[in-house]
């Protein structure tokens, strides 16, 4: 039996790693020819770095299709040259020989798993900082008069950026007070940099504003300029506007400059949230219910998609007993699972939106109906 094992496996191997790597090299392939047309100038060695920073995500949408080729090729070859007949007159049932197909899979699933929740989002946010930063040089260009969530109740508004200085101009902070919504602290800036998580700016005005109280401006009496004066401070009790128009105010972020370049530069922000970020939103007090909500779709969803490894490896296999007849049948076979299995997810991620209660039976439809389907296909042969 142990020589099965190791023989089965054998014939899996090959197909996964080739599978991997040419699905691996279709997709970055593609987010190169979308992306090269602004890559000007930019030398070979970054833009390899750039590709190798999306290989782990990339990796973790490709293992299932990988997966499914490898149960398709190496089982369909196995039922063709009657290997399986020969195994099953000899009293080994089909369970026993689709066992390293459940071994490989299941460590295939605990690799997209860590790949997915630790490796992919800290990589995704290398990947567009690199690009932004060092391949087009855009940099924080793209944010311009975007009103942008840096952590801790911080806002940051830019009205230019000269790229060539990395420099931030008529920059706008806001911070509002957790315990009073109606206080804010304004920041007025010329100009500031933004690097790793400290902002500095320069040509600064703080405002502290009470917009409570600016409602009592209305009934102070005209003819009481010292009434005026305690409402006016009131409205504005800080005022901070420095001697010296070049000293630097450091404000310390939540969010790195990469982090937010890979959440606002883009139209489609970067998934840049891994498991300590989720669990954060999941079990800490005061996080809004709808953000608490999303935590909960990603979070499945990271763990959905590595586990339709093994589902799709059990969907695959009566399909390769029954069609697997050469390696170009196979492959066809191999993509049609895949892609089936591709569209049911995102159908069921759509309706995990709409599911406020339970938005995890959305997010694992794929895997039930195709680990539903693969047993029931599997009884029939």
């Amino acid at each position: 039996m142990t020589r099965l094992t190791r023989y089965v496996t054998r014939e899996l191997l090959p197909p996964l790693v080739s599978g991997t790597l040419l699905f691996t090299a279709i997709l970055s392939f593609g987010y190169f020819f979308i992306s090269s047309q602004w890559l000007r100038g930019v030398p070979l060695s970054l833009i390899g770095q750039w590709i190798a920073y999306q290989v782990p995500d990339t990796l973790v949408k490709v293992l299932p299709m990988a997966v499914v080729l490898m149960t398709v090729v190496a089982f369909g070859r196995l039922a063709t040259e009657r290997e399986l007949v020969a195994v099953q007159s000899g009293g080994i049932g089909l369970g026993q020989v689709g066992r390293p197909v459940a071994v490989v899979a299941a460590l295939v699933t605990a690799l997209a798993v860590w790949l997915s929740l630790w490796v992919a989002p800290r990589a995704n946010v290398e990947t567009r900082g690199l690009y932004w930063d060092a391949l087009t040089g855009a940099g924080l260009s793209h944010v311009i008069g975007k009103t942008m969530d840096l952590g801790g109740n911080l806002t940051l508004w830019l009205g230019g950026y000269d790229h060539t200085r990395r420099e931030l101009k008529n920059v706008r902070v806001e911070r509002w007070q957790a315990d009073d919504p109606r206080r804010a602290t304004v920041i007025f800036a010329d100009s500031g940099h933004f690097e790793n998580n400290q902002l500095s700016l320069r040509g600064y005005q703080v405002y502290t504003v009470n917009y409570a109280a600016a409602a009592g401006l209305a009934r102070v009496p005209e003819n009481d300029p010292a009434a005026f004066r305690a409402a006016v401070q009131e409205v504005f009790p800080s005022v901070v506007i420095p001697e010296d128009a070049g000293s630097t105010l450091n404000l310390d972020t939540g969010l790195s400059r990469k982090r937010t370049i890979a959440e606002y530069a883009d139209a489609i922000g970067a998934d840049a949230e891994g498991w300590p970020e989720l669990m954060t939103k999941l079990t800490a007090p005061g996080v809004p219910e709808q953000e608490r909500q999303d935590a909960r779709i990603n979070l499945n969803r990271k763990l959905a998609l590595p586990f339709g490894n093994l589902v799709l490896a059990l969907a695959a296999l009566p399909f390769a007993l029954r069609y697997g007849r050469s390696l170009g049948v196979s492959l066809g076979i191999a993509l049609m699972i895949a892609v089936a299995y591709y569209l049911v997810f995102f159908v069921g991620l759509t309706l995990a939106g709409t599911l406020p209660g339970l938005p995890e039976l959305g997010v694992w439809l794929a895997n039930i109906v195709f680990a539903g389907l693969g047993l029931w296909l599997l009884r029939r042969a």
